[in-house]
């Protein structure tokens, strides 16, 4: 099976290159899509020059918004462009680990799902943001009422699930609201067969660059009722 990685970017200028290292050093035939969301710190300077790379494991794809649209917009330009079987999405920042693609991949390509979720909060993980945490919480429990779940980390960077599926979402939100959004759409239709695996992450403070804020959990609460009352 080809792998289509989406890298939804904006102002990672200090990371793209290190995690496009880690993405190609993933031994998988993959396409890796960035979507640069309008940065304006120097990161398409970088990008322009990576642009139509390939060899015998990797081709890289840039598309470019004039604009910062959001993560959700970004990942609406990369899923109409996936040739892949299966679709992973990867921040541009270092909190996730590619190294881990095969751990993710195995049940779908085993046959045994169609959309698999990487949990930070069963594997390991850097020890910080408390009120994160609890925000995270409250959205999986939101998230498991509201759809009859047991997810543990529905705001994961790490869907993972067959080209069909994210290309059947027709996701409407610009922003982190594209987070609950696509579990909302996932979990609505019955068909599908959802696991959840252990993923390691490495959170970045602020200083770092951390974007998501306390009030993207109202963001993900409008997009959670919105998607059970509508979809």
């Amino acid at each position: 099976m080809k792998l289509s990685v989406v890298v939804p970017c904006y102002n990672e200028k200090a990371t793209i290159e290190e995690i496009l290292g880690r993405i190609k050093a993933v031994d998988i035939d993959k396409e890796i899509i960035i979507v640069d969301d309008g940065s304006a710190d120097g990161t398409r300077d970088i990008l322009r020059s990576v642009d139509g790379y390939k060899d015998d494991k990797n081709e890289v794809r840039v598309l470019y918004h004039e604009s910062n649209q959001g993560k959700g917009a970004a990942l609406r330009t990369g899923f109409k462009e996936i040739k892949g079987d299966i679709v992973i999405i990867q921040d541009a920042d270092l909190e996730y680990h590619p190294e881990e693609y095969p751990h993710l991949l195995d049940t779908i390509v085993k046959g045994r799902a169609d959309v698999v979720y990487g949990s930070r909060f069963i594997g390991t993980h850097r020890v910080f943001f408390y009120w994160h945490y609890i925000g995270n919480k409250w959205a999986n429990i939101l998230t498991n009422i509201m759809f009859d779940t047991v997810l543990t980390d529905m705001m994961t960077c790490y869907k993972v699930m067959r080209r069909e599926i994210a290309q059947s979402l027709d996701l409407k939100a610009k922003g982190f609201g594209v987070e609950p959004e696509m579990t909302a759409k996932i979990f609505k239709n019955h068909q599908y067969r959802v696991y959840e695996t252990p993923v390691s992450y490495s959170g970045r403070s602020y200083s770092e660059g951390k974007k998501i804020h306390w009030w993207h959990f109202f963001i993900v609460i409008y997009w959670l009722v919105r998607c059970r009352l509508t979809v």
